[in-house]
C-alpha cells in the first residue's frame, strides 16, 4: 500500500475510537517508505524499481515510464510524443521491423494484452506484461527492449510512413461524440492553457504529413535517460535484475545541455466561467462544476496523510448520501459524485458531477449543489462517521492480509506515482499507525474543515453536456443555482434515520443436514448432499488468501416463457437487486454491510437462473445468510419498479441519438428481423408490457426450487468451517425437487446469407464491418480448442493484413468459439472500423486471408505463437482460485477434467496446420454468414 493524495483511488484505514491504541505523530514525522520496492538511480540519472513478488509465479513485468508526453509537443509536432509510442514497435537497435512483437509472441504474449503502451499529455508508458521469468535469456531479452526503447528506436521513414495510416484510424475510431464534447470543453477545462491544445491523439493533418525529422527531433530531445524510470516487478531476484541493469543501461549517454522538461499551471481566474456544449450524436446530458487549485506538493509527512485522509472520509460520506438520493424516483439526477483529485502536474481539481434526468438539468444541479452545501456548513452525523470508519479498517485488514498478492499493475502504479509526482510508495503497517493517530480525534468539525477550504470563489468552471432539443441549463441558471444553494437559509442538517438494523431481522431459520458426503479425488474437491436435495461442490483452493467464490445454477432461464412476459422474466432479478432482501431496502442493505467484505447477487439468463456470492473468510457468514434470503426472502419494491420503469424510460429519450444504439438496433432487425419473437426491440411497448406482478411472480418461480440448483463453492475456508454454514444457510432451504430442463427457444437468422450495407447519418464519418458466420458443430475438447486458434490466427493476420500493410483499421477484433448450449454451434464474429472511402477495398482481404487457411496457408510461426501463448495462459491461471472454480463447474456441469492433459494441453500441442484447415473448412463452407456494413448517410 502507499500514501497518496489521489482521492478516488486511495485506501485508507481507520481505526477504532474506543480500543484504538495509536502513537502520537508529529507533522512533520516522514511517512516509512516500503522497503520491499529497490529503487536505485543509474550515472546517467536513469532510475529504477525492483519489486520482487509471486502473485503470478514464474513470470515478471517490464514498464519503462518517460516523463514526457503531448504536453512537451510544439505546434509541428502535434500528435507526435503518441506517434512515437507507435514506433517503438516497428524497428529498434536490436529487433527490427516487427522484431519485439515476433520475439516476446513466442513466448505466449499477445499485443495489446501482454504487450503494450499509452501516452497521455505527461507520460508514455511502456508495458510488457506477465513474460516469463525463469529463462534468463528471457528476462534479458526483455531488459533489452527497455533498453532500446529508452535511446535505439530506428524510426525509419518507411516504418514511419507505414504507421500513418494506423494512426489516423485510431483518430477515426475515437472520435465520437464524448471526444468531440471534450474538444469544444477542454478551453474552458484549462483556461486556454497549453493542455487545451495538446490531446495525445493529435492534429491529424500533421499526423498524414510531417517530415521525418520532425519527429526525429522529438525523440532525440525528449527520449532520455533523466527523463525515464524502468520498473521490473514479478517473480525475480532483486539483485541479479540490479546487477543486469546496472550493466545493459550504462551505455545510455548522459544528455549534454538537454532540453528543460517544463511543467505547464493552468492559469488563475478570478470570474467563473461558463460552456454549454451539443453535439447530434449526445442521448444523455451531464454537468460538471469544477474548482482548479494549485497542487500541493506532496512532503512525504504526517500532515499530508492527514488531510488526504480527512478528505477522503468527508467525500466517501458525501457520495453515499447521493448515492442514496438516487434510489428515489423523485430524484432528478440519475448519479452524481464530488471529490477532490490531481488532475495536472501543477493542478488539483474539486469536481461535483452530475448525470441529470431527462429535461431535469436545471433541478439535478440544484439538488447536488444543496447537499454540496449541507455538507460543509452542518457537517456528518455520528453514524455515517463510524460506518466510514468500519468500513474503511475492513478494507485495510483485507488489503495487509494480502500484501502478497497486490498484482503487477498495482505495484506499477505505486511506481508511477513516486517517480512522476513525488508521492512515496509507503510502509502499509506503519502508515496503518499513523492513520490510527488521526482517527483519535476525528469528527464532524474536522471533516467539515477540510473540505470547506476547497470551495473557493477562484477558478470556477461549470460545463454542461447538452442533448439536443431539451431545455439545456444555462450560464443565468446555473449561476444563480449556486447563488441560491451558498445562501439558503432554511438547509437543514442530514438526518441518519438508520438505526439497529440486522441483516437476518426476526427471521428464524431451521437448520437442515449434509446427508452424504462424496470425495472426487481426481480433482480433490468434495461433493455434499444437503437433507433439501442440494448438490454443493467443494474445493479448497487458497492462491487468493481468505477469498471465498460461491456459484449456484439450475436450468430453465427465459426460455421457459411466452414472448410477451420476456421483458418482466428479463428484468426480475433488477427489481430484486434493487428492492434490497429480507426487511432491508437497498440503501438500508447497503448500511448493514459496511465494513463487510461479502456480496451476492441473482440473474436470469436465456437457459439458467444464477446465484452468485464471494466474501473474505472472515465474513463468509454474511454471504451465506444473503444468498439465503435471495431464496427466501426476495424484496419487490413498489417505489423501485417505478424506479426501474422511470430509468428504463429515461434511457429510451434521445435514444435515436446514440449512434452505437442506432447500430445494435439495425444490426438485430437485419439479422433477426424485426417482428421476432424472442428477440424484442428496446422500445416503449417493451416497457409496457412489464409487469410488477409477473415480475415478482416469474422471479419466485425461478428461484422456488433451491434443489434443482447446484452449488459451487470454492476458496480459503476448511470442511470443518463450510459444512455448519451450509446446514444452516442452504439445507435450511425448502427443496420441491421438481426437474427442469431449458427450451430450445434460439432466435433464427432471417436468412442464411445475408449481405446488407446500412446508411446512418453521422457527425464523423466511417465504415463499421461486422461479419459473423455460424454453424453448428460438435461441442468437443479439440473443437473448442481449433475454434480459439482459428479466431486467434485471424487476429494476428488481420493486424498483418489490415492494420500494419494496409494502415486500414485500428485493429481488428475476431471472437471465435463453440457454443455448447441449447445447440452446440460454432460463431466466428469479426468486427472492425475504417475509412468509408477504404471499406470496399479492405472486405476482400477479410476474405482472402480466411480462403488462405481454408488452403491449409497457415504460418508455422502464428501457430506456435498461440500454442505457446494458451499453454502459458493455463498456468498463469494457475495462480489464481478462480482455476480451481473453472475446475470444479467444469468437471461436474461439462464433464471434463481441466488437470488431465489429455483435454486440453495434449490437444493444445498436438494442433497443427491441418487440423486448423480442416476444421476451418468444416465450420465455414456452407455456414450461415453474415455481412453488414454500415456506412455514413451523405
Amino acid at each position: 500500500m502507499k500514501y497518496s493524495k489521489k482521492i478516488s483511488i486511495l485506501l485508507f484505514i481507520v481505526g477504532c475510537f474506543s480500543s484504538a491504541k495509536a502513537q502520537n505523530f508529529k507533522a512533520t514525522d516522514p511517512i516509512a517508505v516500503n522497503q520491499k520496492i529497490k529503487k536505485g538511480v543509474l550515472p546517467n540519472g536513469m532510475t529504477y524499481y525492483i519489486y520482487p513478488t509471486d502473485v503470478n509465479k514464474n513470470t515478471a513485468s517490464y514498464y519503462i515510464i518517460q516523463n514526457v508526453g503531448s504536453i512537451l509537443e510544439n505546434d509541428q509536432q502535434k500528435g507526435l510524443a503518441h506517434f512515437l509510442e507507435h514506433m517503438a514497435f516497428n524497428g529498434t537497435k536490436h529487433f527490427e521491423g516487427k522484431g519485439i512483437l515476433n520475439t516476446l509472441q513466442k513466448q505466449g504474449a499477445v499485443f495489446g494484452k501482454n504487450i503494450n503502451a499509452y501516452t497521455s499529455t505527461d507520460e508514455t508508458v511502456y508495458n510488457l506484461d506477465n513474460i516469463p521469468s525463469k529463462d534468463g535469456s528471457v528476462v534479458d531479452t526483455c531488459l533489452l527492449v527497455l533498453h532500446d526503447w529508452s535511446n535505439f528506436l530506428s524510426l525509419t521513414n518507411e516504418e514511419i510512413d507505414a504507421e500513418r495510416g494506423v494512426i489516423t484510424e485510431e483518430w477515426r475510431t475515437r472520435q465520437n461524440a464524448r471526444a468531440r464534447i471534450y474538444n469544444q470543453l477542454a478551453p474552458y477545462y484549462y483556461n486556454n492553457s497549453l493542455y487545451a491544445d495538446r490531446m495525445p491523439i493529435g492534429d491529424m493533418e500533421i499526423v498524414k504529413n510531417f517530415k521525418y525529422q520532425v519527429l526525429k527531433d522529438f525523440y532525440k530531445d525528449w527520449y532520455r535517460p533523466d527523463l525515464q524510470a524502468i520498473a521490473i516487478v514479478g517473480d525475480i531476484n532483486s539483485d541479479e535484475i540490479e546487477a543486469k541493469i546496472k550493466k545493459l543501461f550504462a551505455d545510455i549517454p548522459t544528455p549534454q545541455n538537454p532540453k528543460q522538461r517544463f511543467e505547464i499551471a493552468i492559469p488563475e481566474k478570478e470570474e467563473p466561467t461558463f460552456k454549454l456544449a451539443l453535439d447530434k450524436e449526445i442521448s444523455a446530458s451531464n454537468i460538471s462544476f469544477m474548482i482548479r487549485h494549485t497542487a500541493e506538493k506532496p512532503t512525504g509527512t504526517f500532515v499530508d496523510l492527514e488531510k488526504s485522509t480527512e478528505k477522503s472520509i468527508a467525500f466517501s460520506i458525501l457520495n453515499n448520501r447521493l448515492a442514496e438520493l438516487a434510489q428515489k424516483q423523485e430524484c432528478p439526477f440519475k448519479s452524481a459524485q464530488i471529490g477532490y483529485q490531481n488532475y495536472s502536474r501543477l493542478n488539483d481539481i474539486w469536481i461535483l458531477n452530475v448525470s441529470p434526468k431527462p429535461e431535469k438539468q436545471a433541478e439535478a444541479f440544484a439538488a447536488v449543489m444543496n447537499e454540496w452545501v449541507r455538507a460543509y456548513k452542518f457537517g456528518f452525523s455520528k453514524g455515517e462517521i463510524e460506518r466510514a470508519v468500519t468500513e474503511t479498517i475492513s478494507g485495510y485488514e483485507n488489503y495487509l492480509e494480502k500484501l502478497n498478492e497486490i498484482s503487477h499493475k498495482q505495484v506499477i502504479e505505486m511506481v508511477k506515482d513516486d517517480y512522476l509526482d513525488h508521492e512515496i510508495i509507503a510502509d502499509p503497517k506503519v502508515e496503518f499507525e499513523m492513520t490510527k493517530s488521526i482517527l483519535k480525534s476525528l469528527d464532524s468539525k474536522i471533516l467539515q474543515d477540510q473540505i470547506a477550504k476547497l470551495y473557493t470563489k477562484q477558478n470556477r468552471v461549470i460545463t454542461v453536456t447538452g442533448v439536443e432539443g431539451e431545455e439545456n441549463l444555462s450560464q443565468e441558471k446555473a449561476f444563480d443555482i449556486i447563488q441560491k444553494a451558498e445562501n439558503d437559509a432554511s438547509l437543514q442538517p442530514y438526518v441518519d434515520t438508520f438505526e439497529g438494523k440486522t441483516l437476518l431481522g426476526n427471521l428464524k431459520i431451521n437448520s437442515g443436514k449434509i446427508v452424504s458426503e462424496k470425495k472426487e479425488t481426481a480433482i480433490d474437491a468434495t461433493t455434499f448432499v444437503l437433507s433439501n436435495g442440494v448438490k454443493v461442490h467443494y474445493k479448497f483452493a487458497d492462491k487468493n488468501k481468505k477469498e471465498v467464490e460461491l456459484k449456484a445454477e439450475s436450468f430453465g432461464g427465459t426460455s421457459l416463457y411466452e414472448p410477451q412476459d420476456l421483458p418482466s422474466i428479463g428484468r426480475a432479478t433488477v427489481l430484486a437487486m434493487m428492492s434490497g432482501v429480507g426487511e432491508l431496502s437497498n440503501v438500508d442493505l447497503e448500511k448493514v454491510l459496511k465494513g463487510k467484505i461479502a456480496n451476492s447477487s441473482v440473474s436470469i439468463s436465456s437457459l439458467k437462473e444464477t446465484v452468485s456470492g464471494s466474501a473474505n473468510v472472515k465474513d463468509i457468514e454474511t454471504m451465506m445468510q444473503l444468498v439465503h434470503l435471495r431464496f427466501v426472502q426476495p424484496r419487490f419494491d413498489n417505489q423501485m419498479y417505478a424506479l426501474l420503469k422511470q430509468r428504463l424510460e429515461n434511457s429510451l429519450k434521445n435514444r435515436a441519438n446514440d449512434i452505437n444504439a442506432k447500430m445494435e438496433d439495425s444490426l438485430s432487425a437485419v439479422v433477426y428481423g424485426k417482428n421476432n419473437p424472442r428477440v424484442l426491440p428496446f422500445n416503449q411497448k417493451y416497457i409496457d408490457d412489464l409487469s410488477f406482478d409477473k415480475m415478482k411472480s416469474f422471479y419466485q418461480d425461478r428461484f422456488a426450487d433451491v434443489s434443482n440448483f447446484e452449488f459451487y463453492i470454492v476458496g480459503d475456508i476448511s470442511p470443518e468451517v463450510l459444512k455448519p454454514l451450509l446446514e444452516k444457510y442452504i439445507a435450511s432451504i425448502n427443496g420441491i425437487k421438481r426437474k427442469e430442463k431449458f427450451k430450445t427457444n434460439v432466435p433464427k437468422w432471417v436468412s442464411n446469407k445475408i449481405d446488407r450495407d446500412i446508411f446512418i447519418k453521422m457527425e464523423t464519418p466511417k465504415s463499421s464491418v461486422r461479419i459473423a458466420f455460424l454453424k453448428d458443430c460438435a461441442f468437443t475438447q479439440k473443437n473448442r480448442i481449433l475454434a480459439s486458434y482459428l479466431g486467434d490466427i485471424l487476429t494476428l493476420r488481420y493486424t498483418e493484413s489490415l492494420r500494419e500493410k494496409e494502415g486500414g483499421t485500428y485493429g481488428a477484433g475476431v471472437k471465435a468459439g463453440i457454443d455448447k448450449l441449447p445447440i452446440s454451434k460454432v460463431n466466428i464474429q469479426i468486427n472492425f472500423d475504417c475509412d468509408a472511402d477504404k471499406v470496399e477495398h479492405l472486405l476482400p482481404i477479410v476474405y482472402q486471408e480466411i480462403d488462405k487457411i481454408k488452403k491449409g496457408e497457415i504460418a508455422a510461426e502464428d501457430i506456435e505463437k498461440t500454442r505457446t501463448n494458451y499453454l502459458k495462459s493455463r498456468e498463469d491461471s494457475k495462480n489464481f482460485n478462480s482455476y480451481s472454480m473453472n475446475l470444479i463447474y467444469n468437471y461436474f456441469e461439462n464433464d471434463y477434467n481441466m488437470n488431465d492433459p489429455k483435454n486440453y494441453v495434449d490437444i493444445v500441442k498436438s494442433i497443427t496446420a491441418k487440423d486448423i484447415q480442416e476444421f476451418a473448412v468444416s465450420v465455414l463452407d456452407k455456414a450461415d454468414a453474415m455481412e453488414v456494413v454500415f456506412k455514413p448517410l451523405k
